[in-house]
């Protein structure tokens, strides 16, 4: 029993540092996203087709990532994508013109959803052993990854440094990062080959409920998009904010965000799974109404603004942990679900931005908002029916002793 007690914290601190390491490959990759554009002269068209090629090779590397982690366990293929999708990181950094950059964008993205989904699946794994919510300050954890690569980078070029060689310094140095973190991960049980046997005979996640937790993401996320996306744009075009201020409509979102996930676990083993999903919905709900009301508020509609978008990252927060953990907490292989719904939450995120950009164009910003604000609540309402039918799959836990569960 006390192997098992050591192994679930080393992989728990295993699985923080995946977590920030990812975090920080792509907080590294968007700060120096300004520099990569002067360098080759791309222009808003062919740096939208980047992103666009970087978004659909990780969305297609999720869905082949699933079944990989089910054959040969989450374990195994961390050690080889958390090493391999910061070494990717070099094909951007060194494309000499847009033509091989767009190639070797869609190698960065495969590298990105592959560990994506690997470090997911072992994230719930880890949380099986604990017996109680520990998944969302691991999310927190990428979140602040991400800050200290924008950190960093900001600092390179105000030291007059080149951040294409940043860049290829993380391409080189990151993957090393990753080995130590690696050898903390959970060790491939026993039962792994037994668990591949009843994954063969039918997993407990049937299509029906993958589709409603696939919902939920995709909700939760392209919500998250749109706040990401268009914040600051709004708090510009439809408040009239100062261009210094307009960005704090962002950055209170993302710093509301990054705290719940940090501190969310202890709040979904207060109010469980289905209560935190409902209070997710309803919290982004009421703050994305906030942001729509903002402009009838006169000289209060930036505060009223900022308070929505508080509002909304406080609930969009826990979204995410609580699908991965109700996917994880059903019991058996968790990879091919876990891709699924990891797919359908990341689709939201790719294509959401651009659909209210359309809408945006064809009426106004705020009434492409009310998207967002619509789908907030679908969050609650087909997260909680499916966490709720997924209880009555969940078998009974497997704990780790109290004396482990810090």
């Amino acid at each position: 029993m006390n192997k098992r007690r050591d192994d679930a914290r080393r992989a728990r601190i295993g699985v923080f540092g995946f977590f920030f390491l990812a975090g920080l490959v792509m907080g590294l990759w968007a700060a120096g996203l300004p520099s990569l554009n002067d360098r080759l002269d791309l222009g808003p068209a062919r740096l939208g087709s980047v992103l666009l090629l970087i978004s659909g090779g990780a969305l297609v590397s999720m869905l082949v990532a699933g079944p990989l982690v089910d054959r040969w366990s989450s374990r195994a293929v961390c050690w080889f994508a958390g090493p391999a999708s910061a070494v990717v990181l070099l094909g951007p950094a060194l494309a000499p013109d847009y033509l091989w950059l767009a190639v070797l964008a869609v190698l960065f993205g495969l590298g990105l959803g592959v560990t994506e989904v690997a470090m997911n699946a072992h994230s719930v794994e880890v949380e099986r052993r604990y017996a109680r919510p520990i998944i969302s300050a691991f999310h927190g954890t990428w979140s602040l990854g991400g800050a200290a690569g924008g950190a960093i980078t900001a600092l390179v070029l105000q030291a007059g440094l080149d951040a294409q060689a940043l860049l290829v310094v993380a391409g080189v140095v990151v993957p090393f990062l990753y080995l130590p973190a690696a050898r903390l991960l959970l060790p491939d049980p026993p039962a792994h080959a037994a668990e591949q046997q009843a994954a063969r005979s039918g997993s407990p996640l049937k299509w029906g409920l993958i589709a409603l937790l696939g919902v939920a993401a995709f909700a939760g996320h392209l919500a998250e998009g749109a706040a990401i996306d268009w914040a600051a744009l709004h708090a510009r075009w439809v408040l009239d904010a100062d261009p210094a201020a307009a960005p704090l409509a962002y950055t209170v979102f993302a710093v509301a965000m990054t705290a719940i996930r940090l501190l969310g676990d202890p709040i979904r083993a207060r109010l469980g799974s289905i209560r935190t999903i409902q209070l997710a919905g309803l919290l982004a709900t009421c703050g994305y109404v906030l942001v729509l009301a903002a402009p009838a508020t006169g000289p209060l509609a930036l505060a009223c603004a900022w308070t929505g978008w508080a509002l909304a990252g406080v609930g969009l927060a826990t979204v995410v942990p609580v699908i991965f953990s109700a996917v994880g907490a059903a019991g058996g292989p968790v990879g091919k679900a876990l891709s699924l719904v990891t797919a359908f939450g990341y689709s939201g995120l790719l294509v959401g931005p651009a659909v209210l950009g359309y809408v945006a164009e064809a009426s106004s910003l705020p009434v492409a908002l009310i998207v967002p604000a619509v789908l907030s609540a679908v969050v609650a309402l087909t997260g909680a029916p499916s966490i709720r039918s997924l209880d009555r799959l969940t078998p009974a836990p497997d704990p780790v002793p109290a004396s482990a569960r810090d």
